[in-house]
């Protein structure tokens, strides 16, 4: 079976196509970065025009370099939500408009069963069950993950989500959109030990989280100490350790909770090379592994829609002639495969 995927839920047009023999046949990506640049953050209605501009041209030329024609597909599956709604809306109406025109069935993905099935994409991909760290700029959460769709949210954000967090502090220290890789490139250069930030929600049992709280004291710290590139810096890797320390608590108690010794990291935030090494560190004592995917596959691509498109496809989850898009949808309520 091979699919059209596409993923159009904030602020990049993601496109792909995938075999379920063949694997990733090829995928396109635009990211609009430094559309949103001058607005320090997205801006929706002009995320959702970009987009309008930009899925055509991109489904033609990941078609082309995957060498694939229209009738070598079999479905077509597009970022339903959770999202911007515009934007979800421009890839919801392309997307059941095409496999409408072009007879094919078409599925409607959760983006981020998206994000927690990236990892299927290597050839090291984890086997069920497994523990699953979601972080990404609106979504902080662990969930427990049994099969695709046999998924229960252990904990998740109650205010700002990792991402967020990042971003927001990245701007308090004066760093450009998007903040939270120049944060950790900056936080590269600290020195440690030299702060020490609070470790939220790690001094009560449960595994939400929190981060609202550490970028108002990282706010705090920085306007009471001297504006340099070193005290930056400084401050940068104290809260980027905050962060890391924080996610690692919280991972081992939901795999403790569970029992299981597979974890995975996905999301634009798995990017973050402290965190990788923090939760491979942590596996090594548990006597477990940790599994996330490629760097590209960490942000929002069309890739890992179509796989997971592709999942619920073959078990006949088809989506009706309605154009539908949902910008909040629970994880934990989609069926199981």
């Amino acid at each position: 079976m091979r699919v059209l995927g596409i993923e159009t839920s904030c602020d990049e047009t993601g496109i792909a196509i995938y075999d379920d023999e063949k694997g990733l046949l090829g995928h396109t990506l635009y990211s609009q970065v430094k559309l949103h640049a001058d607005y320090g953050g997205v801006v929706p209605e002009l995320a959702s025009r970009d987009h309008v501009r930009k899925i055509v041209p991109l489904i033609r030329e990941a078609l082309a370099s995957a060498d694939t024609r229209l009738e070598d597909l079999d479905g077509i599956c597009y970022t339903k939500g959770p999202g911007l709604i515009g934007a979800l809306l421009v890839g919801a109406c392309v997307g059941r408009s095409l496999a409408y025109a072009w007879n094919l069935p078409a599925v409607g993905v959760h983006h981020m069963e998206g994000h927690l099935l990236a990892p299927m994409l290597e050839d090291d991909a984890p086997e069920f069950p497994f523990v699953a760290l979601l972080v990404s700029g609106g979504h902080s959460m662990l969930v427990k993950v049994d099969g695709i769709g046999r998924y229960e949210v252990l904990g998740e954000s109650i205010d700002d989500a990792a991402g967020e967090a990042f971003d927001k502090t990245a701007k308090l220290m004066g760093l450009d959109y998007p903040g939270g890789p120049r944060l950790a490139k900056l936080a590269a250069s600290g020195l440690p030990a030299n702060y020490k930030f609070p470790r939220p929600m790690t001094d009560r049992p449960g595994l939400d989280f929190s981060f609202s709280g550490l970028k108002t004291f990282v706010a705090n710290t920085i306007a009471a100490e001297p504006d340099d590139e070193q005290t930056r810096a400084n401050i940068a890797r104290a809260f980027e350790e905050a962060v890391v320390d924080t996610l690692s608590i919280k991972c081992r108690r939901a795999l403790e909770q569970t029992g299981y010794k597979r974890l995975v990291i996905a999301g634009g935030v798995s990017a973050n090379l402290r965190l990788r090494a923090g939760l491979g560190e942590l596996m090594q004592k548990l006597g477990g592994k940790v599994y996330y995917p490629r760097g590209e596959f960490c942000t929002d691509n069309g890739a890992m829609i179509a796989y997971a498109g592709l999942q619920r496809l073959k078990a006949g989850q088809i989506e009706d002639l309605a154009v539908k898009g949902q910008p909040r949808w629970p994880l934990d309520t989609l069926p199981p495969v």
